[in-house]
C-alpha cells in the first residue's frame, strides 16, 4: 500500500465519517447498496475458507499477496454474491482478491488478464463484472475500460481499485465518472464503484467505508 495514503487513512475516515451507513440518501438504490452490501456484515461460511487460504497465500506467495485489504476483498465477494454475474473479468496482477471474486459465485465464468493485450480477443460479448486491479497502471486501466464498457449491460458493475492512489489515479476516477456510458457511481476511497444503468438518475456517491 502507498505509505502516505496508508499514514492518512484516519484522518480521511474521520473526514468522511458522516457519509456512512447510507446517512442523507435518498435514491432506493444507492441506500440498498450501502446499507445492505457495502455495510452488510452477514458472516459469510465462505469467509473462515478465504481467510485460511488468505493467510497460507500471504505466508507462502508474497507475488500473489500484493497489498490487497481483506475489507476490500470481502465487498468483492459481496458485490459478485449481489449482481451474480455470468461472467467476471480481473485486469491486473494475479492476487488473492481472485479466490474471493471467484467465491461471490463459483459457476460464473472467470477471467483473468494481467495486461490489456492479454486481454484482448478474449472479452466476452456481455461483461457483467470487471475488477481494476492495475492502480499502478491507470493508462492501462483506462484504456482497458474504453473498450469493456462497450460490452456492458444495465445491471454491469466494474469495480476499480486504487481510485486515491496517485494523482493519476484521482484524475482517471473523475474521468470515469463523468463519461456517457456511466451511470451511478460510488467512492469508497479504497475502491470505486461504477454501474451503467442508465435509467436511473446519474449521481455520484462519496461512502465512508
Amino acid at each position: 500500500m502507498n505509505l502516505t495514503l496508508a499514514l492518512k487513512r484516519p484522518f480521511i475516515w474521520i473526514g468522511r465519517f458522516r457519509k456512512r451507513c447510507g446517512y442523507g440518501v435518498h435514491s432506493p438504490f444507492a441506500f440498498d447498496l450501502i446499507t445492505n452490501v457495502i455495510y452488510e456484515r452477514t458472516p459469510y461460511y465462505a469467509y473462515r475458507e478465504l481467510a485460511m487460504m488468505r493467510k497460507t497465500i500471504n505466508e507462502t506467495d508474497q507475488a500473489m499477496k500484493r497489498d490487497s485489504l481483506q475489507k476490500v476483498d470481502r465487498l468483492l465477494f459481496r458485490l459478485v454474491n449481489r449482481v451474480q454475474p455470468n461472467t467476471i473479468v480481473e485486469m491486473g496482477p494475479s492476487s488473492v482478491s481472485s479466490f474471493y471474486l471467484k467465491a461471490g459465485k463459483t459457476t460464473a465464468r472467470y477471467l483473468c488478464a494481467s495486461t490489456l493485450s492479454e486481454l484482448n480477443g478474449n472479452i466476452p460479448s456481455v461483461v457483467d463484472f470487471l475488477y481494476f486491479n492495475d492502480y499502478r497502471n491507470p493508462q492501462e486501466v483506462e484504456s482497458c475500460f474504453d473498450i469493456c464498457a462497450n460490452h456492458t449491460q444495465t445491471n454491469s458493475l466494474f469495480v476499480v481499485n486504487g481510485i486515491c492512489y496517485s494523482k493519476e489515479m484521482k484524475s482517471l476516477w473523475k474521468r470515469l465518472q463523468v463519461d456517457e456510458r456511466v451511470g451511478i457511481t460510488f467512492d469508497l476511497y479504497d475502491v470505486g464503484l461504477i454501474f451503467f444503468d442508465l435509467t436511473k438518475i446519474k449521481q455520484h456517491y462519496v461512502v465512508n467505508f
